[in-house]
């Protein structure tokens, strides 16, 4: 597999408070990694530099190689991002957000109209594909932002906490949807704290803690790193806890 995303040395956060201190990950094509740790660890700020919302302080952040800075518009289109927080227009129906994402990513009429009918049966909204957000409930704007980004079908999709909202069958479509773009050799980057799908659909972990990489790798190597053979992921957030509180 060949890297897609590649993060060396970040160093990066707020105007006056670094949240990263030297993160260096990288995602490969055809590989689901799931970006775990604790509330404040650096997940969401590690998103936020990769589409390209903060600006590292330094380090660097290369998608195919390149920068954000070399080439915005190029480095753009190869993600699609999922937000834990739906974001809509409420003046625009299901069919024209999907719409206007496909002209913005350059999606031709011929793959919008091959993508748009497999999106709505997958995540079972046929019949609202006329509706305002205004009617949609937490879990149908979450879809409409799935929907979006596998209607563009990027290189690399950046996903935080995608689980939040979503019903059973919604759940199976997206990870359904997610091993499919995998297959087809894109790179997805995760972030979650339902440890138990994480566990059982993710190719590879990487453990953030204070700002700093904890552990990475697959979970037989995390078991391996932090010294307990048998235990689940679970299990590992939990010890990352323990040694949070000096237990």
């Amino acid at each position: 597999m060949s890297q897609l995303l590649e993060i060396n040395a970040l160093v990066g956060g707020y105007a006056n408070k670094n949240i990263l201190n030297g993160i260096d990950l990288n995602v490969d094509q055809g590989e689901i990694v799931g970006l775990i740790g604790l509330n404040g660890a650096g997940k969401s700020t590690t998103i936020k530099h990769i589409i390209g919302l903060l600006k590292e302080k330094s380090g660097s952040i290369k998608i195919h190689g390149e920068t954000c800075q070399a080439d915005p518009e190029s480095y753009r289109k190869a993600i699609g991002y999922v937000p834990e927080q739906p974001v809509l227009y409420e003046g625009l129906t299901l069919y024209e957000h999907l719409r206007l994402t496909a002209q913005a990513y350059d999606i031709s009429e011929d793959d919008f109209k091959l993508r748009l009918p497999k999106l709505l049966k997958d995540f079972r909204l046929e019949k609202e594909l006329h509706f305002y957000p205004v009617h949609f409930s937490k879990g149908m704007r979450q879809k409409v932002m799935i929907m979006c980004a596998f209607l563009i079908e990027p290189s690399l999709y950046i996903i935080a906490e995608p689980f939040v909202g979503l019903d059973p069958l919604a759940i199976h479509s997206f990870i359904e949807s997610v091993k499919t773009m995998r297959d087809k050799g894109a790179g997805v980057l995760m972030s979650t704290h339902i440890l138990a799908n994480a566990e059982k659909y993710c190719d590879r972990f990487i453990v953030i803690h204070h700002g700093k990489i904890r552990a990475e790798g697959t979970l037989a190597a995390l078991r391996e790193q932090f010294g307990m053979v048998d235990a689940s992921l679970d299990d590992l957030y939990i010890q990352l806890t323990k040694e949070e509180a000096n237990v």
